[in-house]
């Protein structure tokens, strides 16, 4: 089990740079990966990305790389076939619009990708793809760790639930009974007489408004498969989000036939569970 929130950074020193990558990883109901890099290193991202989406399948991942160059300043290359593009354009809008002013040298090298440093090549690509995938498996690493500790709390309401289920089922098994006593005395109290077969239809009708057994086994059945899926190799967000709905559905229907104050209350109590579970569920990849 992996959760979503973590963070890594590493930093290596290579090809007369000091490359600084820092990972953070955050809550989404999709994947979504956003990367900040050098304008030398633009073409890093697609490459990169497929990495990431081989090994991370939900969450959002922003990736940030950080340049630092190590003694003397590298000479700059101009990027000429792009300049004449721009000088192309800016000649055209000229003609269209002559009352547009000139373009200033200085706006022209800030345009993207128009000066890069002459040491932006395959040894500095390759160092820097080298710290991004142990940046990554750092990340994972820890995204892992802290997973292990929400599969702990995950188990540890699962084993709650399964105790209101059993408690649920006791209930239930005397209802009929207390329904009876109650009918009784209250016939009592009225001085009222009804013939026994009377008495016990009405018991029969009562007990079966309020049975839940049916909610009871699918809340069971949903348990198991919770208790499943958390051995199995995930990912375990959407599925345990999909089972915790599932369960809450039982739940109202349990709250919505509970006729005695005891079951009330445990209805509230396993609808705390769940919930507990799903608001979880919403940190786990």
């Amino acid at each position: 089990m992996h959760s979503m929130t973590a963070f890594a950074r590493r930093q290596e020193a290579a090809a007369g740079f000091a490359i600084a990558w820092e990972m953070r990883s955050l809550n989404q109901r999709f994947l979504d990966v956003q990367f900040r890099l050098p304008e030398e290193l633009r073409s890093l991202e697609h490459p990169l990305r497929e990495q990431v989406g081989q090994r991370v399948k939900r969450g959002k991942l922003i990736c940030v790389l950080s340049l630092e160059q190590i003694g003397a300043p590298q000479s700059l290359e101009l990027n000429r076939p792009l300049l004449l593009q721009l000088l192309a354009a800016l000649e055209q809008v000229r003609r269209d619009a002559p009352e547009a002013h000139a373009a200033n040298p200085i706006d022209l090298l800030h345009w993207p990708g128009m000066l890069k440093s002459a040491v932006a090549g395959e040894p500095l690509v390759a160092a820097a793809t080298e710290v991004f995938q142990e940046t990554l498996g750092a990340l994972l690493k820890a995204r892992r760790a802290e997973g292990e500790k929400l599969k702990v709390g995950f188990s540890a309401r699962l084993d709650e639930i399964d105790g209101i289920i059993a408690e649920s089922r006791r209930l239930t098994t005397d209802l009929a009974a207390e329904w009876r006593a109650k009918l009784k005395k209250r016939l009592a109290e009225l001085d009222a007489n009804v013939a026994d077969g009377r008495l016990e239809q009405e018991v029969a009708l009562l007990a079966q408004k309020a049975d839940v057994a049916e909610e009871l086994d699918r809340l069971a059945i949903h348990l198991q498969d919770a208790r499943g899926h958390l051995e199995g190799p995930g990912p375990h967000g959407r599925r345990l989000d999909f089972i915790t709905q599932e369960m809450m559905r039982e739940a109202n229907t349990l709250g919505a036939k509970s006729v005695l104050p005891k079951a009330a209350q445990i209805t509230v109590d396993l609808k705390v569970a769940i919930e507990q579970i799903r608001e979880q569920a919403q940190n786990i990849e």
